[in-house]
């Protein structure tokens, strides 16, 4: 079976947008999230046949290269598709294109099939129904490692609400990536947006936890660690590093 491109055209609405007028971040982050689950049900390995199956998909990698954010009102057109795949990950690519057809965002992901009582990776390429790629890479990158930052600049502390929830029962990955962009003070928010995101998933986060956002500043990028802080339970959860613009 050939596998193609994955197309869907999405209005974006004005409650889906931030004070300039653009995409808000975590709304990009779940239209990714939708559309790949959109493609992968279409191929036979989605939603419903990870649950018939004991299994589930959990993200390890991402990383974004976005030239501008989509526009109140603006029509995009989103195309995704599976990239690449080896024994214990998967990896899926996308890329949006503005109203007047411009590519604006680029983004590369990687993927774990899970077992869910196991709570163990399981092979790939012996559980998939379908094996075909489409052998194009939106972001030519093999995920290197993202070091741990080196001082800390600024700390933003919270709680896991219950909406950062997902069907899995642990942080979405969505909202790692808003938690980054909020951890940078407000004068430099007004004036930057995101140009390239990077984020490295590491350990599952769950409702209620005390979670701090550990940030380090240089010139135009920002590296955060994001870490629980409960005495007995302390994990880092995530790593991400943004270039502003």
């Amino acid at each position: 079976m050939a596998i193609m491109k994955y197309k869907k055209q999405y209005n974006v609405r004005s409650y889906e947008c931030d004070r300039n007028n653009n995409l808000r971040i975590l709304t990009l982050m779940n239209i990714l999230q939708d559309i790949a689950d959109d493609n992968a049900a279409s191929l036979g390995f989605g939603l419903d046949f990870c649950i018939q199956n004991g299994m589930t998909w959990v993200g390890s990698n991402y990383i974004l290269e976005i030239e501008r954010l989509p526009k109140i009102h603006e029509n995009i057109v989103i195309e995704t598709w599976p990239s690449a795949k080896n024994k214990l990950s998967a990896y899926r690519d996308f890329e949006i294109f503005g109203e007047d057809g411009t590519s604006i965002i680029r983004a590369t992901s990687q993927w774990i099939l899970i077992n869910i009582e196991k709570k163990r990776p399981v092979s790939v390429l012996d559980n998939l129904p379908i094996q075909d790629v489409v052998n194009e890479r939106a972001v030519n990158t093999d995920f290197p490692k993202m070091e741990s930052i080196e001082r800390i600049d600024n700390r933003f502390k919270f709680r896991v609400r219950f909406d950062d929830i997902d069907l899995n029962k642990h942080i979405n990955n969505a909202v790692y990536i808003l938690w980054a962009t909020e951890a940078v003070e407000p004068d430099f928010r007004l004036n930057h947006n995101p140009a390239k995101i990077s984020i490295n998933f590491r350990k599952e986060g769950y409702m209620g936890e005390k979670i701090a956002v550990l940030t380090q500043m240089d010139g135009n990028i920002s590296t955060h660690s994001i870490k629980t802080y409960d005495s007995d339970n302390e994990r880092e959860l995530a790593r991400a590093t943004i270039e502003w613009k």
